[in-house]
């Protein structure tokens, strides 16, 4: 292996010598480039170099490579001060590039399945324009013929920098043969073929032979269409004759531009009759399609668009996505700087027809969720916490999107999602009462268990028992039956927030508090606790240290560790109280933490983070005696004690 590198780097000695001879770089520097090119080297040499290895040298010697350009302009300068030639071009110009090249093949070589390596390699190749482009793509095509983006690239360099479009079609043309279904290919094929096309058009266009684009520009379709109508205020001031001979003219004309235009949209039908073969379930495909038709002047481009609209609505008819995307097509105001009112309220009209033919075909809870985000955008587009109605469009559209959310639930399309809008609703509406009605109203149908539901339903009860004064014993145990309800129902892992929500509205009532406690046992004696993350023992326990003190905390944790499953998190949460304790001068806080540990460790025996954090207690309050027995202990009682004697504090 040193036999190798030793050869490479002398294969590198003119290359040094010119860049000293030039004055580009000193000979300490040199000998610096030297170290580092020798320590890549051994690394390449390895037998398993890693794909990082190759990309460090390469960064390396782009750098360098980029240094050596700067300094040769700036001797070059001075050299033109004087009075001298330019420099010639020698064997240190070229070195670099060649370098980073065989660099990229070695890495090809070992690394031929990555796709982002290859890219790397073409981007250097396009950039240096070093002449190695067409036998890297050959490459990468006969390595990746399945990966879309490989023909893409390769039919972009051949289009835009060798301008070579018969090869730009013939790639693409292979690309969809072997990868029929990639919806990028379709799309930038299309492109390409419109692209050219446009091109054309404007070689025509310059020489005089034409005019006009095949790309649609909105604004001078307007203008076009003003002109129109308002042809007296364009009137030749010259003699009919003129008149005539410019009319045939004009003939000439629009046919030449027919011609291009015609050509154009036959080859649109044909690529979109061979996508929609070979991908006829995309939608996003159709989409992308029309967004392209959208932007071009081709003939009978209004008759395509309802064509393309017809065939989605016929494949897609039964899917939600496509209703909302066409109702929020027909809406679209983002290019559209100033609207009348009369305009907006047109198009929210033409959107809602959408969505109600929508619900003829589709009557699910997603279009009703889809339909109801719609509306949201409409009455409150800023997403503020109250609906004022102060725009005068908005107001006429709140009854019917109430509407929308009475029809969902009379249909039974009604979800979790659904009901939790409808009550926001009447929120942002100022509707207290209603949405107090409205939510006791779901939480008693088949949502009866929805946790999101309930916790809308508790924070709207909490807020109307505590509006005017403070809260009534009726009211305290009216509301206490509602958290027991519910908390009684659903598991701890999915009622988190409500858990927290009672033991904070509770938490200076000592009488619903103490219920609550016995409600959590019952829970967990039924769901177990948790091993990480919320635990509502924990939770219960930290309120009882705030309140009644660390005696009371003992008795707690001691109640709930008394419980077939208490979970890890418990254990952890106590032995960090008691060791919190313990670093403050508690004679019992080391007792009880050393209890703790020894408890968690009959159940989670194998947990190396906890025999680390026993062995580091011991460490920092304990004797050395202790923490060496727990050490040995550890390493005896786990099966793999690697990771924990690879701890720094071991």
């Amino acid at each position: 292996m040193a036999d190798v590198v030793q050869y490479r780097l002398e294969r590198m000695v003119d290359e040094l010598d010119d860049l000293e001879q030039r004055g580009l770089f000193s000979r300490r520097e040199i000998a610096e480039i030297v170290k580092q090119r020798r320590k890549f080297e051994y690394r390449l040499k390895r037998p398993s170099p890693l794909k990082q290895d190759f990309l460090a040298y390469v960064e390396y010697e782009t750098q360098l490579d980029a240094l050596r350009r700067l300094r040769k302009k700036s001797v070059a300068r001075e050299l033109m001060k004087q009075g001298n030639k330019k420099l010639k071009k020698s064997k240190s110009d070229l070195a670099g590039m060649l370098r980073i090249m065989e660099i990229y093949e070695l890495a090809l070589k070992r690394y031929k399945g990555d796709i982002d390596l290859w890219f790397r390699y073409l981007e250097f190749c396009r950039l240096r324009k070093n002449g190695r482009m067409k036998k890297a793509l050959a490459k990468v095509i006969r390595f990746h013929p399945k990966v879309p983006g490989v023909w893409i690239y390769a039919a972009a360099w051949e289009f835009d920098h060798n301008l070579n479009v018969a090869a730009a079609r013939a790639l693409m043309q292979e690309g969809l043969r072997v990868c029929p279904t990639s919806e990028d290919l379709w799309v930038e094929y299309l492109r390409m073929e419109l692209t050219y096309l446009n091109k054309l058009k404007a070689r025509k266009v310059a020489l005089g032979e034409d005019e006009g684009t095949l790309t649609r520009d909105p604004r001078s379709s307007d203008e076009k269409q003003w002109k129109d109508e308002n042809k007296e205020l364009f009137m030749s001031l010259d003699s009919k004759g003129d008149a005539d001979g410019a009319n045939n003219e004009n003939d000439v004309s629009e046919k030449k531009q027919d011609l291009f235009a015609e050509h154009g949209m036959g080859f649109f039908r044909t690529v979109y009759g061979g996508a929609i073969e070979a991908v006829p379930s995309s939608l996003n495909l159709r989409k992308r399609f029309l967004e392209i038709l959208e932007g071009t002047n081709l003939s009978h481009y209004e008759d395509m668009c309802k064509e393309l609209l017809n065939d989605m609505k016929r494949d897609f008819s039964k899917e939600p996505e496509f209703w909302d995307w066409l109702a929020r097509r027909e809406y679209d105001l983002e290019n559209d700087e100033e609207i009348s009112e009369e305009v907006i309220v047109s198009r929210v009209e033409k959107a809602v027809q959408v969505y109600e033919e929508a619900l003829k075909n589709v009557p699910s809870g997603t279009m009703f969720s889809l339909y109801a985000d719609f509306l949201t955008g409409i009455v409150a587009p800023k997403e503020e916490a109250y609906i004022t109605g102060s725009s005068g469009h908005a107001v006429n559209y709140i009854s019917h999107f109430l509407s929308i959310y009475e029809r969902a639930e009379r249909m039974g399309c009604i979800t979790e999602d659904l009901a939790c809008k409808h009550v926001s609703l009447h929120l942002q509406l100022r509707q207290l009462d209603e949405a107090r009605k409205l939510a006791a109203n779901l939480c008693s149908g088949k949502l009866a268990e929805s946790v999101e539901l309930w916790g809308l339903r508790i924070t709207i009860e909490i807020k109307c028992i505590t509006r005017s004064s403070s809260p009534s014993d009726a009211d305290l145990q009216s509301l206490f039956e509602l958290f027991r309800q519910i908390l009684t129902k659903v598991s701890v892992s999915k009622s988190e927030n409500l858990w927290l929500k009672a033991l904070k509205f509770y938490a200076n009532q000592r009488q619903y508090f103490d219920k609550l406690v016995e409600v959590s046992v019952v829970s967990l004696v039924r769901d177990g606790g948790s091993e990480n993350g919320f635990s509502l023992s924990s939770a219960i326990v930290s309120y009882i240290l705030q309140k009644d003190g660390i005696q009371k905390t003992r008795d707690i944790y001691k109640r709930f560790l008394a419980l077939p499953h208490p979970g890890l998190a418990l254990y952890r949460h106590c032995i960090d109280l008691e060791t919190n304790l313990a670093s403050i001068g508690d004679k019992d806080g080391l007792i009880n933490s050393r209890k703790l540990y020894e408890c968690a460790l009959a159940t989670y025996d194998q947990n190396v983070s906890l025999w680390q954090d026993y062995y580091r207690l011991e460490t920092k309050m304990g004797t050395s005696e202790t923490a060496t027995a727990i050490y040995w202990r550890a390493r005896r009682v786990l099966k793999d004690a690697s990771e924990f004697v690879a701890s720094p504090d071991m």
